[in-house]
Formats: structure tokens, C-alpha cells, sequence
């Protein structure tokens, strides 16, 4: 009797599975990628980006400066060089790299040099972090297109990826926290603080008036 007519049915299954294994090589895992933008106000981009099939987190921190782990004071007080941005975590399978940064550019006023809607200063700048000459091509082609869709010039700026300091837990998804925080108002959820700021800010007001219907977050 040949060899395989006395395995158990389970045994010659886990052979079956090993010999696949040995010819064809491990599944390979989805690997997630990272894409760090800057786009004026940490929170608000946070909140765009987390609602995109295919993104798994977004972190709020800083970037692009010269002081080691920055507070928010002192990022937005002006000096450190930090960008308020994020980090945002995807699946490439799902959705692209090239897909996320022409939303990025979608959703600012990338032809704005002195910060973003009403935030204003070197801190809420726009800017794409790239990290070797590929994601930097991705970048440009994004731009470019950009450009031809605006008719404008976009000052966004490519910059080489730099450390990334996350910011403390209390700005981490501040658009949907139910922490309450002190406003001009009286105490807000911050969730609540974070819609009223938002439309305070002009932030989807501006959007619409440049992008229209390309705009991919502002809603109407």
C-alpha cells in the first residue's frame, strides 16, 4: 500500500498545506504605508483622512522643526520650525498613495503661503513629506495636476520626511471626543468645539470656492 493510503485525512491535509507553503513562498501580509501631510489645522485633516476607505489611523503631531518633541505651545507660539501635520496610516491596496495626496491637495488652499483659512503663521503651512525619489514623483505629478485643475499656482512645498512628534493624547481625534473642554461658550463637548471652530475657521467655505465638486470632504 502506498504511503498516502495510511494518513489520516487531517495529517495528508497539513501535508497538502506544507508542500504549497515550500512551492509557492508564505503569504505575504499587507503591508500598511505611511503618508505625512501638513495641511493648516492638525484636527481637521485628522477627521477627513480617518473617513477614507483604506486608512487605518491618523496621527496629529508635528514635524519639519528643530526642537525634540515639541509641545503644542510651542509649536504654535512660532520658532521651532514644526509643522502642525499628520501621519496617515493606509492600506495601498485599498487606496493609493497618488489617490491620498490628490485628496490632500483637494482639501486646503494650496495657494496659500501664509498658513491655512484663519490659522495663520509658519506652523499651519502646508506641505507634502516625502521619503525617497518615488513618493517624491508621486508628489509632483499630484501638483502638476493640481495645478492644471486650479488654473493657480500651488506653493504647497515637497519636503524631505523629517521626525514626527505626535502630539499629546488630548489632540488625538478631537473631532469626535465627548472630553469636555472651556470655550468662549462656556464648556463644549470637544467634538462640538471642534464643528463650531471648523465652520468658524472657513475652513470648507474656502475649500468649495476653489475645488467645487472636486472638493472631496467639504461637503456642500
Amino acid at each position: 500500500m502506498r504511503m498516502f493510503d495510511t494518513l489520516k485525512p487531517l495529517t495528508l491535509m497539513i501535508l497538502i498545506v506544507v508542500v504549497l507553503i515550500l512551492r509557492n513562498g508564505p503569504a505575504r501580509a499587507g503591508a500598511t504605508e505611511t503618508l505625512t501631510v501638513a495641511g493648516g489645522c492638525f484636527w481637521c485633516v485628522e477627521a477627513d483622512f480617518e473617513k477614507v476607505r483604506g486608512v487605518s489611523e491618523v496621527v496629529s503631531g508635528f514635524t519639519g522643526g528643530t526642537v525634540a518633541n515639541p509641545s503644542y505651545k510651542q509649536v504654535v507660539a512660532g520658532g521651532t520650525g514644526h509643522v502642525e501635520a499628520v501621519q496617515i496610516m493606509f492600506d495601498p491596496e485599498v487606496v493609493s498613495r497618488a489617490q491620498l495626496l490628490n485628496m490632500f491637495l483637494r482639501s486646503v488652499d494650496p495657494t496659500d503661503a501664509g498658513g491655512q483659512f484663519c490659522d495663520r503663521g509658519e506652523s499651519y503651512a502646508t506641505a507634502i513629506f516625502v521619503d525617497d525619489a518615488e513618493e517624491k514623483a508621486l508628489a509632483e505629478t499630484a501638483i502638476r495636476e493640481a495645478e492644471a485643475a486650479l488654473g493657480q499656482t500651488v506653493i504647497t512645498p515637497i519636503r524631505s520626511k523629517a521626525p514626527f512628534y505626535p502630539a499629546d493624547a488630548g489632540h488625538q481625534d478631537y473631532y469626535k471626543s465627548d472630553s469636555l473642554v472651556l470655550t468662549r461658550f462656556g464648556p463644549r463637548k470637544k467634538s462640538v468645539a471642534y464643528d463650531l471652530y471648523r465652520d468658524a475657521c472657513g475652513r470648507d467655505q474656502r475649500v468649495r470656492q476653489l475645488w467645487g465638486d472636486a472638493a472631496p470632504f467639504a461637503g456642500s
